[in-house]
């Protein structure tokens, strides 16, 4: 059993409380992912120090594993060196989007035949456009099953370069792949890009490249790729914003006073945005050097806001909403409903179940407070409810939040967690006090 995995776990109770105290965020699940794939790129031997030990990371190790590579503990390091991949395997990719994605274009550089596949959820998630652009550049890919979803196979070694267009509204994931991807290609590669969905997160992959010193020129009508990567003996893992969101959301919600370490500065995360949007909720918010302290002035305000560059934190924001003064807006983002769970209509739905007035509209969520936070929490029922996870991460650890004003709330599943921030009730029973479990 992996340091994440668990048996199904009983509904996890949420105490009301005020959190304080000082915390280390998780390494960074989206800088995690890239750094395993451009490693999968160079062929060369690697150090990969701070790597977040998450389910979706163990599944990337484990593919790794399966195409040859040796992959070994070295403390808060693993140490990866590539070896003989098979002619042929299937790639287990569970219910990890950005995993399965990511390999559709990664495998096209590996000589081979691999055949990806995963969880029922994840064979929803569609991948035609990018196969579609990959098809463009020389890529062979067979349909296993519905055409446009998982599972399919892709025959590696065939990736040529060239020119292709890519509609990345679903996702921005198919854009990070074509980048990555094109880097092994036998010649440059010129990516137009229709649409975008979430840009920041190929800031986040532009910047991982160039750390390789890979060669991406960002032109006006396309990006356009060199062939080379540079190995690194070793590469480190930045903290997480996705994951700092919820014990800075926590103390913005209960008053309380969180001080977060590993977070950097000056980090492309998109989701460094969230605390910008704490501030403007009414948090108060400071950095000394790269720790980051939000406190709770007492009081939130509702806000209208377009989450489409930052979707991660529609669920964490939507928490927040029932206990702020006015109504919250959420909007411009559709492809929320294409995630581990349609995260539009859960968080509606469970907000509902909590006794908070919430509707999901095309691609917006509107949240109502009232007159005052204080209010807000009151006018809400005490009876014990049991929130459904609906199989997703970010469902679970969002309405946890709501647990911390709304008394009687259990999380069913709350091992989903583990997809991204294992330790995340273990922190979260520590900055209430209440020591580990």
């Amino acid at each position: 059993m992996t340091a994440w995995s668990s048996t199904l776990a009983e509904a996890r109770e949420v105490r009301p409380g005020v959190v304080r105290g000082r915390l280390r965020v998780p390494p960074s699940k989206s800088v995690s992912h890239r750094q395993l794939a451009l490693a999968l790129l160079a062929r060369a031997p690697v150090e990969v120090r701070n790597l977040l030990r998450a389910e979706d990371t163990e599944l990337f190790l484990g593919v790794l594993r399966r195409l040859g590579w040796a992959v070994e503990e070295r403390g808060d390091a693993v140490q990866l060196a590539p070896g003989s991949p098979p002619a042929a395997a299937t790639l287990e990719c569970g219910n990890a989007g950005t995993l399965l994605r990511f390999l559709v274009a990664l495998v096209a550089t590996v000589p081979g035949e691999w055949t990806l596949d995963g969880s029922p959820r994840l064979r929803e998630r569609p991948v035609g456009p990018l196969v579609n652009a990959l098809r463009a550049l020389g890529v062979e890919v067979r349909w296993r099953g519905v055409e446009g979803y998982p599972p399919l196979t892709v025959i590696g070694g065939t990736l040529r370069g060239g020119e292709t267009t890519i509609d990345a509204g679903e996702s921005s994931q198919y854009v990070s792949a074509l980048l990555l991807a094109a880097l092994a290609a036998r010649e440059p590669t010129r990516v137009h890009v229709a649409a975008l969905a979430s840009a920041p997160y190929v800031d986040v992959t532009l910047e991982a490249i160039e750390h390789w010193h890979g060669q991406v020129e960002q032109r006006a009508d396309a990006f356009v790729v060199f062939p080379g990567l540079s190995p690194r003996e070793v590469v480190e893992v930045e903290g997480d914003f996705s994951a700092a969101a919820y014990p800075a959301a926590a103390a913005a919600l209960t008053g309380g006073d969180v001080t977060l370490l590993g977070l950097r500065y000056g980090s492309v995360q998109g989701d460094r945005g969230f605390i910008d949007l704490l501030a403007r909720m009414g948090a108060l918010v400071s950095w000394d050097g790269d720790e980051l302290q939000v406190r709770g002035s007492g009081t939130l305000n509702g806000i209208d806001v377009d989450l489409g560059e930052m979707p991660d934190q529609v669920p964490t924001l939507a928490a927040l909403a029932p206990f702020a003064r006015g109504t919250t807006l959420i909007y411009n983002v559709p492809h929320l409903r294409l995630k581990e769970s349609d995260r539009l209509a859960a968080m509606a739905q469970e907000l509902r179940r909590a006794g908070a007035f919430a509707l999901d509209v095309d691609d917006s969520l509107v949240v109502t407070g009232g007159e005052s936070g204080d209010d807000a929490a009151a006018s809400l029922p005490r009876n014990p409810v049991e929130i459904d996870s609906h199989g997703d991460h970010r469902i679970a650890m969002s309405m946890a939040l709501v647990g911390l004003r709304r008394p009687g709330l259990r999380i069913a599943n709350p091992e989903v967690v583990g997809k991204s921030y294992p330790g995340f009730w273990d922190d979260l029973a520590m900055l209430l006090g209440e020591g580990g479990g």
